[in-house]
This record gives structure tokens, C-alpha cells and sequence, in this order.
């Protein structure tokens, strides 16, 4: 396993998530769009509907990003009052209804969610655990929050190609890890961090190889990382462009580029605040 950056305070700086990392859908989309290329293809907000399944009332999702699961839940269940909420404005706005909102101190009222959405973004919380009460605080006594983070092994395949190609810049054998994202909230020790206040929880791994034959979809994936290039410590886009280089090489060699991954859903249910 790849040595992880040291300084949580970059994947939890709220000015830089709300601005240089989700100011706009650009980067979420294209960490979005490399899964495109996963077999099996996994149909995350068809899970989540699913899961949805005998919910009443409203549904919040918190750290909505894109809009993405909203839209997917408001066509499938328009029966669901879905309130979106994100810390930037700026990715919000082509979503109706939507409001800014801190999963820390969220504006609604005690136990008046049937359920809530913390999808991928819990990672990016400074108080994980004022959050995960804050979650369970506004879930109603018989209601779920489901939540989706990466395994630790999740992508090992793209860290090995960043530190290679950073190697490459910098004239050493390998350079220094790159920022990951959801080292700080992990398949593995998620559970143990959500049942501190849900009586029940439930994970359902998505695992998948993701291949490719072109390069485009992993260099763009591994440009979204442009909020975090400063403190990378290497040049970012000479990395980029040797990692293409990398990417390249290997799909003439063996015709394909493969990623290993394994994502997850947990599903909670709240216990006894």
C-alpha cells in the first residue's frame, strides 16, 4: 500500500473544496466518468433507489455534488421530497432546490429525514464524528442513511502510476504519493465510525476492473486532482503528461490499461441518540 499523504487538512479545506476542487462539476465528472470503462458496471443511484425502497417523507442528500443521485432519485421516487445540499455553491446550480449546507451543522430539524445520502464526501469532513451524529440526528427513529466511500486497495493501480510517473520527473525511482481522497474515510474502518450512532449497518461492496484502450480516461481522472497540484510535490502537469506517456505504453504492450477497484455502499439504520 502506497504511503499516504500526511496533512488531512487537504482534503478537509472547505475554502478549497467549495472553490478550486467542486467550484464546478468539472472534476467530480471526470472521476465520475473513468467508471464508464468498469465491468461489472455498477448502477450506484439504481442501488440507492432500491435501498430507498418503503422510505416515506423527505430525503436529504448531503454533499450532492453534481446533482447526479438527485436527479435519479426524483425520477424514480417522485413520491420522495429530495433536498440536495453541498458545501459549494458554485456545483449547485443547476440543481432545483438545492441549498448550501455543512454536514456538520445541518439545517433541519431532529428526525425529520426518512433517510439521508452521504455519498463519497465524508472523507472530505474535518469532525467525522459530530458528522456522522449529525446524521443521525436528523434521521427519523425507523429511517437509514446510506453512505459509499473506497477501500483502502481501492485504484492501487493509479497511485503505482502516479509515484512512477512523479519518479520520472523528479529523476528518482519513485515519487512522493499523490493526495487521496478517501484515505481518511475507508470501506474498512467506516463501520466502526457510523455504528458510534447507527444501531445497524449493512455494507454492500462494489468491486470491478476498470479497462482501457485509450489513455484519455485515467489521465482525466488523475487531472482532477488539479485543486490539490500545489501541494502534490512534483510538477503536476509534467506528472499528467508522463503518466499518459506510462498509460500508453502499456496499452500498446499488453492492449489494455487496468485499474482494480472496490467501492462500497453502507446502509444504517439510526439507533437511540
Amino acid at each position: 500500500m502506497t504511503t499516504q499523504p500526511t496533512h488531512d487538512h487537504l482534503v478537509t479545506d472547505r475554502s478549497l473544496l467549495s472553490t478550486k476542487a467542486y467550484g464546478t462539476g468539472q472534476h467530480l465528472a471526470a472521476r465520475q466518468s473513468l467508471y464508464q470503462w468498469q465491468t461489472p458496471r455498477h448502477d450506484l443511484p439504481g442501488i440507492v433507489v432500491n435501498e430507498l425502497a418503503g422510505i416515506r417523507g423527505a430525503v436529504a442528500d448531503v454533499g450532492c455534488g453534481n446533482g447526479k443521485f438527485v436527479a435519479r432519485v426524483r425520477e424514480d421516487r417522485p413520491d420522495l421530497t429530495v433536498l440536495p445540499m453541498d458545501i459549494s455553491h458554485g456545483i449547485l446550480g443547476a440543481i432545483p432546490g438545492a441549498v448550501v449546507a455543512d454536514v456538520q451543522q445541518l439545517p433541519v430539524a431532529d428526525g425529520a429525514l426518512g433517510a439521508v445520502l452521504a455519498l463519497h464526501m465524508l472523507y472530505h469532513v474535518e469532525d467525522q464524528a459530530q458528522a456522522v451524529r449529525e446524521l443521525g440526528r436528523v434521521t427519523a427513529p425507523d429511517g437509514i442513511a446510506i453512505v459509499s466511500t473506497n477501500s483502502q486497495t481501492d485504484k492501487r493501480e493509479l497511485e503505482h502510476l502516479w509515484r512512477q510517473a512523479a519518479g520520472d520527473v523528479l529523476g528518482v525511482q519513485e515519487g512522493p504519493a499523490r493526495v487521496q481522497l478517501s484515505a481518511r474515510f475507508t470501506l474498512e474502518n467506516a463501520p466502526a465510525i457510523l455504528g458510534t450512532v447507527f444501531g445497524e449497518i449493512r455494507t454492500i461492496p462494489l468491486p470491478g476492473v476498470i479497462e482501457v484502450t485509450d489513455a484519455e480516461p485515467v489521465v482525466a481522472h488523475l487531472a482532477s486532482y488539479e485543486a490539490w497540484s500545489d501541494k502534490m510535490g512534483v510538477p503536476f502537469q509534467e506528472t499528467i503528461e508522463r503518466a499518459r506517456e506510462r498509460v500508453n505504453e502499456v496499452i500498446e504492450a499488453e492492449g489494455a490499461f487496468r485499474v482494480t477497484c472496490l467501492g462500497g455502499m453502507i446502509v444504517c439504520r439510526r439507533t437511540r441518540l
